[in-house]
């Protein structure tokens, strides 16, 4: 019934039913760059019908679907039977599915696989993000099997398949099959090398008995999941299936569900092992090394999945102010307003080109390549992951009290905005990784240089950037206490010479007085006036069909 007191009016239109890849410039100039020309009509058609998708009024009903109702463990079944399952809302399960039906896990053997899998992977999970933890392990684990071949034969395809299968099954019953990680321990953190967990192995060769525990396992109704644990010869990665092959339940005892910041629609859980039935992947000793590839796969995704939620986060910024009238005009065309977006904007965009060039390095995969990525894909994920929160946070005050409810989207976005800043390895863990680079890997740091170096001379704010990390780098006194400042500008000059190579002029100019040239505040907002900022926020806008 309406209340004839006053007529709604001054609310903004939600952004739904809009392609989130083909709206997108930055995401369809980056896949345009960097996959092979006579694939690019295949590829640009798949990734705006999952872009379509994203932008749907359903996928944003699964999405909030998913959060509001939260897994809920079963530990036993009615006749106190220990089943250790995790039940999960229709709405995660059709998430899943539509990701895995549309490539997400399978980009290993695909002609720019890895780049369309990235740019699939930021275009979905804008729809909603706890669900990219299970397709990021899954699509993580493949390089790890490839240690062990007989392993590969069985479990690739279905890692790698479109089909998803949620059921409990023998490995030779499924169609398609998604994989976990069980690796950091209550008394390790990310010292896996501390882990506790014992295997003994077992008469049948590479098979081994688990004992232990897993403080961290996302993902728990996965078909398997590869853990470390202390061998005979040392640390070592195992494959274990949740379903033995004669059809029995493996012991996987789920101790609790984590309550969590963010990321709810996604189980995390405590672990227990007690005589599991594993099988080794990779030499014994060599745990770490068998996992390196992985974890290089799930870091990248984290600089990806922070760039989704950023993408997100500007877009619904942008559009708010689109339509939303102030002081007698629209909000976007409020000087003050739009150098807020525009430096969102600026972070979002630097952040999916990063992405999305390390993305296209993996599908090169060459030595300068592997090189690249030893150093890039740790820099990337230190400096893009931390930028995620303070971005979500900022697009949020956008919307004002609008943006503070949870109809809006915004406190979710927020919520997740932390996550992969702290999965797979928080700041100090990635600063630490690039030291070790830097000093074992010369190869690493020329890569990095080279790359650098395409951009030289096109802009003097980069120019003097670099000459001043060349300048730090020759001094590597005391290196590890200021190891985070030193990351901090890796990432930046890495992101001023893609933007000054790739990026429309006004973008570039604006990135590099800001972040290179010194002319920036300590919060959103303070880019120098005299910038092309309307041409910054007009290329953030989604386009709407």
């Amino acid at each position: 019934m309406a209340v004839p007191t006053h007529t709604v009016t001054n609310q903004v239109p939600p952004l739904v039913a809009y392609d989130v890849y083909g709206g997108d410039p930055v995401l369809t100039e980056g896949v345009a760059r960097h996959a092979a020309p006579e694939r690019l009509d295949e590829i640009t058609t798949e990734l705006s019908e999952l872009g379509r998708s994203a932008g749907s009024a359903q996928a944003q009903r699964w999405g909030e679907e998913a959060n509001a109702n939260e897994p809920v463990l079963r530990s036993h079944d009615r006749y106190g039977h220990r089943i250790d399952e995790v039940d999960f809302h229709p709405s995660w399960h059709r998430l899943l599915g539509h990701a895995v039906s549309a490539g997400l896990t399978g980009a290993w053997s695909r002609p720019d696989g890895h780049l369309r899998r990235a740019a699939g992977f930021i275009t979905w999970t804008q729809a909603e993000a706890g669900h990219g933890c299970p397709l990021s392990m899954t699509h993580a684990a493949v390089p790890a099997l490839r240690h062990e071949p007989a392993l590969a034969e069985l479990w690739e395809p279905l890692l790698t398949s479109r089909v998803y299968q949620p059921e409990l099954l023998p490995a030779a019953e499924k169609s398609g099959a998604l994989f976990g990680m069980g690796m950091t321990e209550k008394q390790g953190g990310s010292d896996v090398r501390a882990n506790t967990t014992r295997a003994v192995p077992l008469a049948e060769d590479g098979s081994y008995a688990l004992t232990g525990h897993k403080w961290f396992c996302s993902a728990p109704m996965s078909d398997g999941f590869l853990v470390l644990a202390q061998a005979p010869g040392g640390l070592t990665c195992f494959l274990l299936p949740r379903v033995l092959p004669d059809g029995t339940r493996n012991t996987f005892a789920v101790q609790r569900l984590k309550d969590k910041l963010g990321n709810r629609s996604n189980a995390s859980s405590e672990v227990e092992f007690s005589d599991t039935w594993v099988r080794r992947v990779g030499d014994e000793g060599r745990g770490v090394a068998t996992i390196i590839e992985m974890v290089a796969a799930t870091r990248l995704d984290c600089v990806s999945g922070s760039a989704a939620t950023m993408r997100q986060a500007v877009a619904q910024a942008v559009h708010h102010a689109t339509y939303r009238e102030a002081f007698g005009g629209r909000l976007a065309d409020k000087p003050l307003m739009r150098n807020v977006l525009a430096d969102l904007a600026l972070e979002s965009e630097a952040a999916t080109t990063t992405a999305l060039r390390l993305a296209a390095s993996c599908d090169l995969d060459d030595e300068h390549e592997r090189a690249l990525r030893r150093i890039a894909v740790p820099v990337a994920k230190y400096w893009v992951t931390k930028r995620c929160p303070a971005v979500a946070y900022e697009a949020l005050e956008c919307l004002g009290g609008n943006g503070y409810v949870e109809e809006s989207g915004m406190p979710r976005l927020f919520r997740e905005s932390p996550v992969n800043a702290i999965w797979e390895g928080s700041g100090n863990v990635q600063a630490l990784d690039v030291l070790r680079a830097l000093g074992r890997e010369p190869r690493a740091l020329e890569a990095f240089l080279t790359e650098v170096g395409r951009a030289r001379g096109a802009d003097h704010r980069l120019d003097g950037a670099v000459k001043d990390l060349l300048h730090e780098l020759a001094d590597l006194e005391g290196v590890e206490g200021r190891a985070r400042r030193l990351v901090e500008r890796m990432a930046l000059v890495l992101q001023g010479s893609l933007l000054v190579r790739y990026a429309p002029s006004a973008v570039a100019d604006a990135f590099c007085a800001s972040r290179l040239g010194g002319d920036w505040g300590s919060a959103f907002g303070t880019l120098p006036h005299t910038l092309d900022l309307a041409a910054v926020v007009d290329r953030a806008r989604p386009a709407l069909d």
